[in-house]
């Protein structure tokens, strides 16, 4: 396993749109345990392979323990959300690819995502609440969505003055 290198915004390779895997094979396996390496070395809750510049429909989601219930690390290949309910849910999300911003956006509290696990085998998942939210935040980066992409364009263009100055200030 590998730390891989964070890209944040406003990177252009951000809003580019991930392609498919054919199949979860070796190379594909290697990417997810390093894409998990590097969300936990970096303290984060889900992650996917956009993040690092690699254009793959991939991703990474583990809550680790919450409200008494372990959770075990989702990996997740060409994941397709299938259904979303209409009754919503307001989280504050943050991104490790727009560091130390934190803001509440609406999502779906329940969706049906269908995807292909790290052993190549079709999966189906009905998550709600943070669960939920968390798959729905990684396949918006697969889309080249960010989280902030979601806000007001003035509270955008806000954060990504401010991720601006702070790299240039590096």
């Amino acid at each position: 396993m590998a730390l891989l290198n964070v890209l944040t915004a406003p990177d252009p390779r951000l809003q580019a749109k991930a392609l498919p895997v054919e199949k979860v094979d070796s190379s594909i396996r290697k990417l997810l345990d390093d894409l998990l390496e590097t969300m936990y070395d970096k303290n984060g809750v889900g992650f996917a392979s956009p993040q690092v510049g690699i254009q793959k429909r991939v991703l990474v989601v583990d809550l680790g323990e919450r409200d008494g219930i372990q959770y075990k690390p989702l990996l997740m290949a060409n994941p397709e959300i299938q259904w979303a309910s209409p009754i919503t849910q307001v989280t504050k999300e943050g991104c490790l690819s727009v560091p130390n911003y934190y803001v509440d956006i609406v999502r779906s509290l329940e969706i049906k995502v269908t995807y292909i696990d790290e052993n190549n085998q079709h999966q189906v998942l009905n998550p709600k609440g943070l669960l939920a939210d968390c798959i729905q935040h990684e396949i918006d980066h697969l889309n080249g969505i960010l989280f902030i992409d979601h806000l007001s364009h003035l509270k955008r263009k806000l954060i990504l003055s401010k991720l601006i100055r702070e790299k240039q200030k590096r």
